[in-house]
């Protein structure tokens, strides 16, 4: 079992992951609103960045819960805050009764759904009458800087990594509301949000990122040295965005989209 200092895997993709995805998360949350006392789902929950932020609005009398496919996520998700019930289960098979939530968002996780509609209407049945639904997905990665220098690294010292990587940046929001709506969801709404997020120093960032993201992969393709030559690409294309002490403030952008259930 890798420690909380592991330079791969959940751990590392937690540590990693938490300024990019801060922005959102909140932005996420503001859709749904959380009130004291209601439950809320954390759908393909990572390592429970919403789970947690969701269980600082219920409070104490408030439920949270997440459930994500891998193991390892829900592993670290349980370490960082164990009062959470953190569930490995897939999002079409959901362990929990029919209208058990007032809210369940998805932070980055329904543009891998095997399939959208059946996990959708299966997030349908545990949402209460009146319940509210929110998503976000990253918008086409020609909107995304970072992780644009990402792939021209993998592309330069992983190519087999891209088929995995893409996957990321191509669900629409058209098709997000289009299996909500055959879910039952209604009062549908999608927008764009765009947030500047200041990285750490890239020097020792892109590094770590790339390897809790690839690093399996880059190793597999050139060993260490592919680990190093990625990370040094990435600082390079980002170079005129980097600030005097190596850190960088770059734009990303998630399409949001709603439901009312």
């Amino acid at each position: 079992m890798a420690d909380a200092c592991s330079t791969e895997g959940p751990e590392a993709y937690d540590i990693h992951g938490a300024p990019i995805m801060a922005p959102f998360v909140a932005a996420l949350l503001d859709a749904v609103r959380p009130a004291p006392g209601e439950s809320v789902l954390d759908l393909a929950c990572g390592t429970g960045f919403a789970a947690r932020a969701a269980a600082a609005l219920v409070g104490p009398t408030g439920r949270v819960r997440g459930t994500d496919l891998d193991e390892g996520m829900i592993r670290v998700a349980r370490q960082r805050a164990p009062r959470i019930d953190f569930t490995a289960a897939p999002a079409d098979r959901l362990p929990y009764d029919d209208s058990a939530f007032d809210a369940v968002v998805c932070q980055q996780g329904a543009q891998f759904f095997p399939d959208l509609t059946a996990a959708l209407t299966e997030t349908a049945r545990i949402t209460r009458p009146g319940g509210r639904f929110a998503a976000t997905v990253w918008a086409p990665l020609d909107r995304q800087p970072y992780f644009l220098a990402h792939e021209h690294a993998l592309r330069t010292y992983a190519p087999d990594a891209l088929r995995y990587f893409h996957r990321a940046y191509v669900r629409t929001a058209d098709q997000l509301t289009s299996a909500l709506r055959t879910a039952g969801y209604g009062a549908l709404t999608h927008r764009e949000v765009t947030s500047d997020v200041v990285l750490p120093p890239l020097g020792a960032y892109a590094r770590g990122h790339l390897a809790a993201l690839w690093g399996g992969l880059l190793r597999e393709a050139g060993g260490e040295k592919a680990v190093l030559g990625a990370a040094r690409l990435v600082r390079e294309e980002l170079a005129d965005r980097t600030a005097p002490d190596g850190t960088a403030a770059l734009p990303f952008t998630v399409r949001l989209v709603t439901g009312i259930r």
